[in-house]
């Protein structure tokens, strides 16, 4: 089941994006990343007004925590938005209009638009709106692939803007972390994956968390159908590998 994203009434807010009830904080392993998690979780609880710019390789959770961050604050009865940038372009810039009113925004992979005239004003005009709201508005959270001095930003005035709030690169896990963190998620869905069948993935797979995350999903529906346990003979048959 999931749980739908908790939106404004405006019209333009009618976007059919979802979040997954399993990505959540308790879902992702921190590593080296705790203090974001932390301040994440902090700010959304208290609900004052911030901005956090997060960016990092692909596969490194960037999608992960703005799910998360959304689940938070509607946990809470709040109003929030995730738009992955990514898949909502063809729609036109006026999927941003109206956002400022609400609790949380969440602008999920900024590098896809950059470069886009359109869109980097209409970005530009959305943190306009949002800081003029002042101490009633609410939390801004950016992801990108890159600091925003690598993006090749054109519009100068957002490059600046981009530098306003707080700037987070989410570190990469260690292999040893990845086999805790694909762990955890095993745990979470209700079976153990033991270490050898984790250093197998880890050694087989692309190391990148989503992929990881995918395939252990993938083997967890494998293990329920077929009545058998998770062991490296049956991801083998099941991966073809």
């Amino acid at each position: 089941m999931e749980k739908r994203v908790k939106q404004h009434s405006s019209s333009q807010l009618a976007l059919a994006v979802q979040l997954p009830d399993d990505e959540t904080f308790s879902s992702f392993y921190p590593g080296s990343n705790q203090q974001l998690i932390s301040e994440l979780k902090s700010v959304a609880a208290s609900s004052s007004p911030a901005f956090y710019y997060i960016w990092g390789h692909h596969g490194a959770g960037r999608t992960h925590l703005l799910h998360a961050t959304c689940g938070e604050i509607n946990q809470r009865d709040g109003t929030s938005v995730f738009i992955p940038l990514s898949r909502v372009m063809s729609m036109g810039t006026a999927v941003l209009e109206g956002l400022e009113q609400l609790d949380l925004i969440c602008l999920d992979d900024l590098q896809e638009v950059i470069g886009d005239p359109q869109w980097e004003e209409a970005i530009f005009d959305l943190f306009n709106r949002w800081n003029e709201r002042g101490e009633q508005r609410g939390m801004l959270i950016v992801t990108a692939s890159s600091a925003p001095r690598n993006l090749g930003i054109k519009l100068a005035d957002l490059a600046s803007r981009l530098d306003w709030g707080t700037s987070y690169q989410l570190n990469e896990l260690s292999d040893e972390e990845k086999l805790a963190a694909l762990q955890l998620r095993a745990e979470i869905r209700g079976f153990h994956l033991t270490e050898d069948v984790g250093h197998f993935l880890l050694k087989r797979l692309s190391r990148d968390m989503s992929t990881l995350v995918e395939t252990l999903d993938q083997l967890d529906n494998a293990s329920l159908h077929a009545r058998r346990k998770i062991t490296i003979p049956f991801v083998k048959e099941i991966l073809e590998l």
